[in-house]
């Protein structure tokens, strides 16, 4: 309960390491409380807990409870049943350290004992485990050649049934192809008939040509005769360009048909690999299914070996655990042996260690001893009796030699601080002074200069202010005025707010259109918030009025009766000012309300041309 787990932490020397390290003794111990005995003065341990052991109490089970208010910052006290009081408020009871380092030691040993059997059973499942991943890629390898060979035999058939179909249809327009041609062939000598017939016709009207008296109608004849004869010709090269068109068709047609021919012919050969192929996956699945029969049977053959291996694992785990008993008993024998050799060993180093200090002190004592007496007899002419005779010092009361050095040193220390004498120091002193005039000179020039300043800086925040609150009043009437003349009556001003100083000040646009109540901009709708806020452009230029004013758009969120009102304030601001307004808008009705409209159309495709129309001219045109 005492050092719990830190009591399994080794031994640390040299530094390096995690565990206990060697320290002195406390300077001013911590006592206990009263009634604890200190847990060093019970057990015996190594000297590295010495710091620990100090500060830990050994107390009866029910004083444990009222002593732990009294512990000081790292003691603990612990009863002889197991329970522990710390210093912070911690306890525990001895019902749950034994239980839990108990449990601890069970754990760590049954961990050992599974790692075993966890590695012989996975040498055990291994080789299953590969017979059988060797059985599934086999089977796996299977079943891929028998799908492809069933994909191919698929593609095949259909491969087969698009030739037969393709052939079908050729066949088809084939016979259709032949039959246009012999209707054409029928057709083109129907015409050639009527052509010679025509000819034949024509021959006989030259002819009764000089027995005909009216050479006007003669004429009409011959002209109506020669058009009918190129009507005939006509259709009939139509009727050939059609048969040759035919030919051509039936030509290209046939020339497919012998592809397709071809084509089946090929699909066929195919179709009788995919079959041999087909019988030799048939085969190899045959095989392959008899050697899962027997790859099926092989676990069964492994469990029995394996319980047959787990029984000789118990036969040979219970030899091991039994010695695993012996081994223990004999560890624990030689530990204890070794243990006690270590710690003969280690009282003998000590104490030859202590003997040699002890020699090394007197000597080094001496020394000093002699080496002071020589010192007196040199610097004072004396003895050291004689010495203390003149002084008249209680020998017991006299610092020691280490204390007298220390003292002479810190002496001397302090001499050489204070250094060579500087032959230089009035010189220095006057140039300090010097640059210490120059600095205060410079510091006045620059409070001058600081006093200048802020008074220039305060002139131009009151000029500033003058200014910014002439040219809000004068923005606040404009407001005003145009916000009603905009809405038609209500009530709108700018507010400073956030601050009295109109120079840190911000703006709020407090305005009431008619019939609703006194609110902020942003509470109004988008087509009032548009409205609001051309007022307040228009109030600003208004004071600061310039010849040009370019509006781009600012009518496309505004209705028919919202972009009246825009136009309306316009033409007060045209009154108003000598400023000309170039407005860029698609609003039919702002562009109605202007005095000239520019634009560009296209005429022609592609040719665009700038337009000009003058409104003005054209009413006065109109009236």
């Amino acid at each position: 309960a005492a050092l719990a787990d830190d009591l399994r932490a080794p031994i640390v020397t040299g530094g390096s390491g995690s565990g206990w390290t060697e320290l002195p003794a406390y300077s001013k111990p911590q006592t206990l409380p009263g009634g604890a005995k200190p847990l060093y003065s019970l057990v015996t341990g190594p000297g590295v807990l010495a710091r620990r052991l100090s500060q830990v109490g050994v107390v009866d089970q029910a004083a444990g409870a009222d002593l732990q208010k009294d512990l000081l910052p790292g003691q603990r006290l612990v009863s002889a049943e197991g329970d522990l009081w710390r210093w912070d408020g911690f306890v525990a009871t001895s019902d749950d350290l034994p239980s839990t380092a108990a449990l601890r030691l069970q754990q760590l040993n049954r961990i050992e004992e599974l790692k075993k059997d966890v590695s012989l059973a996975e040498g055990r499942a291994g080789g299953a485990e590969k017979a059988h991943e060797a059985l599934k890629a086999q089977l796996a390898d299977l079943t891929r050649l028998d799908a492809e060979a069933r994909e191919n035999r698929r593609a095949a058939d259909k491969a087969l049934t698009d030739a037969n179909r393709e052939l079908s249809r050729a066949e088809a327009d084939s016979n259709i192809a032949a039959g246009r041609l012999e209707t054409l062939t029928h057709a083109l000598g129907r015409h050639e008939e009527e052509a010679e017939i025509a000819a034949e016709r024509t021959r006989e009207a030259e002819r009764g040509l000089e027995d005909l008296d009216d050479l006007d109608t003669l004429r009409q004849g011959v002209e109506d005769a020669k058009m009918a004869v190129e009507a005939s010709r006509v259709a009939m090269m139509s009727r050939r360009s059609i048969h040759d068109e035919l030919r051509r068709e039936g030509e290209a047609r046939s020339r497919r048909l012998e592809e397709v021919q071809t084509q089946i012919e090929s699909w066929q050969a195919r179709l009788t690999n995919a079959e041999t192929r087909m019988g030799e996956l048939t085969d190899r699945v045959q095989s392959t299914e008899e050697e899962l029969t027997v790859a099926r049977a092989a676990p069964g053959e492994i469990e029995t070996q394996i319980e047959k291996l787990l029984g000789e694992a118990e036969t040979a785990e219970t030899r091991r655990k039994a010695a695993a008993d012996a081994l223990a008993l004999a560890e624990t024998a030689q530990r204890e042996a070794v243990e006690a050799e270590r710690a003969a060993e280690r009282r003998a180093s000590e104490l030859r260690e202590a003997r040699a200090a002890a020699e090394a002190r007197a000597e080094a004592a001496k020394e000093v001893v002699e080496t002071a007496v020589a010192r007196i007899r040199e610097e004072q002419d004396t003895s050291p009796e004689e010495l203390l005779n003149k002084i008249d010092v209680d020998p017991d009361q006299m610092k020691s030699a280490e204390q007298t050095e220390v003292e002479i040193s810190r002496l001397k220390r302090q001499r050489d601080a204070l250094g060579a004498v500087n032959l230089r120091a009035e010189e220095d002193a006057r140039e300090v002074q010097e640059e210490h005039d120059t600095l205060l000179n410079e510091k006045t020039d620059l409070e001058e200069a600081i006093q200048t300043l802020r008074s220039g800086i305060a002139s131009l925040n009151r000029e500033g202010r003058e200014r910014l609150l002439t040219a809000f009043e004068q923005v606040n009437a404009n407001f005003e005025t145009l916000f009603k003349h905009l809405f038609g009556g209500g009530e709108a001003k700018l507010v400073m707010v956030e601050s009295d100083d109109p120079l840190e000040a911000g703006l709020e646009i407090m305005c009431q259109p008619p019939g609703k109540r006194l609110s902020a901009l942003s509470l109004l709708s988008g087509g009032e918030q548009t409205l609001t806020a051309l007022a307040l452009i228009f109030a600003v230029f208004l004071a600061n009025p310039s010849p040009i004013c370019v509006l781009d758009e600012v009518d496309a969120p505004l209705d028919d009766a919202n972009v009246s009102r825009f136009c309306d304030l316009l033409d007060e601001m045209s009154r108003r000012t000598e400023t000309r307004f170039m407005i860029i808008t698609h609003h039919a009705v702002t562009m109605a309300r202007m005095d000239r409209l520019f634009g560009v159309t296209m005429g022609e495709q592609g040719v665009s041309q700038l337009v000009s129309v003058d409104l003005t001219r054209a009413e006065q045109l109109v009236a």
